[in-house]
């Protein structure tokens, strides 16, 4: 490969929180491993690979100016975004006005929901459900209703249309959260899939949020659909949420934006977001985008996405071949794994918070998957050297699942 993902980073004291955030955060951050175990991070939704070169020059050549006052941005920010869109997710009639910032993606989930919902309302969303929406959406004053996605009988997640349906219309509801692909689960949703959510939307009037950051992390076999592509209805009722952070591991950097090609909604959109007087681009941010954005990043893109199938393609093979009573759903986007342990915990007569408690210590930084709405479940990333993946299922299987019952 052309590009480095088999070193080993060192990322303490570098102002990460996957490595340095352990035991912080009771209930949320992993404990500290005991003594004679070095972390692997496979918690918090970032990449333990070094990004694609052209980022960190682009963002050098810009800091060795040495002013940083206001600015706009620049038409080559604009014109990286429409050529990205196009070029991998066949975007067509993209134009400058349809782009805005926004400060993270949750943020303009939040913006959208305050132009099209009141306090109090209901909002549907699938679950298991990404701890970020429910965080932001119940913190600002509204109520999640949840449609359950249902693993089919060769354990692929699916959408329950009647549930959805119903719920809708039992609950008044008229703005859904759409994760495309879903986190955590990694399903990559396919064409027919998405039309016929988007007709129930359509059927009841519901707008759409659809948050497609993941929509560059795509295994080998599968295709990103953009949820604005289903039909002209879809592209007038939907807001989408992209951003170069999940893709590149620039979430420390914040660059997230919105596609809407509604005038009605963008101008509402675009004043919510105005209110706060924070919704501005750091303008490292926006150099870090155009060098993420050049062709350099699409290599980069391609490889990842390489080294990511693989890296699931183990642990997948893994937990199947050997964890016997845990369950998972193999990812088709996202490095995230949505590991079921509940037939295990059962059996063993141990809790999920016992099972996460014993990786923790030797040293595996897994998820409480419980905040994602996942009982007995736990969630796991996978964007990390093959060689850390491998060294944490071999402790899993040593001193966790296959540990003869003991796990002290």
């Amino acid at each position: 490969m052309k590009y480095d993902f088999t070193s080993i980073m060192d990322r303490h004291e570098k102002d990460s929180i996957a490595v340095d955030g352990l035991g912080c955060s009771p209930g949320f951050a992993p404990d500290c491993p005991k003594e004679g175990f070095d972390t692997i991070p496979m918690w918090v939704a970032d990449m333990n690979f070094p990004t694609v070169p052209t980022i960190t020059e682009e963002i050098i050549k810009r800091a060795k100016h040495p002013a940083f006052g206001y600015f706009s941005s620049t038409d080559e920010y604009f014109d990286s975004i429409i050529r990205w869109q196009k070029n991998r997710n066949g975007v067509e009639g993209l134009e400058k006005q349809h782009i805005g910032y926004e400060n993270g993606v949750l943020g303009g989930v939040v913006s959208a929901l305050n132009v099209f919902c009141s306090k109090g309302d209901n909002v549907l969303l699938h679950s298991p459900t990404y701890i970020g929406f429910t965080m932001c959406v119940e913190n600002n004053g509204y109520n999640i209703v949840h449609t359950p996605l249902i693993p089919d009988d060769k354990g692929i997640w699916r959408m329950d249309y009647e549930d959805m349906e119903k719920k809708i219309v039992d609950n008044k509801i008229h703005a859904a959260i759409f994760c495309s692909p879903h986190n955590p689960c990694g399903r990559v949703w396919e064409r027919e899939e998405i039309e016929k959510a988007m007709e129930i939307y359509k059927k009841h009037d519901v707008f759409v949020i659809s948050d497609e950051i993941w929509s560059d992390i795509i295994t080998s076999g599968y295709k990103h659909i953009p949820t604005q592509s289903i039909s002209e209805d879809a592209r007038q009722r939907t807001v989408a949420l992209y951003a170069p952070s999940k893709t590149f591991n620039l979430a420390g950097l914040v660059g997230s934006y919105h596609i809407i090609y509604n005038n009605w909604i963008r101008e509402r959109v675009d004043k919510e977001s105005s209110l706060s007087h924070y919704n501005d681009m750091n303008v490292l941010s926006m150099h870090a985008l155009i060098g993420a954005y050049k062709p350099e990043g699409y290599e980069w893109v391609d490889e990842v996405c390489q080294v990511i199938t693989e890296n699931i393609e183990y642990a997948v093979d893994y937990i199947n071949r050997y964890f016997e009573g845990v369950s998972v759903s193999r990812p088709q986007g996202t490095y995230m794994l949505f590991v079921d342990c509940t037939q295990w915990c059962g059996e063993h007569n141990k809790t999920i918070v016992e099972l996460e408690k014993a990786g923790w210590d030797v040293g595996v930084a897994w998820q409480d998957g419980r905040m994602f709405h996942g009982p007995c479940s736990i969630r796991m990333n996978l964007a990390l050297p093959l060689s850390r993946v491998k060294e944490a299922f071999d402790r899993l299987d040593k001193y966790v699942f296959n540990a003869g019952g003991d796990l002290s």
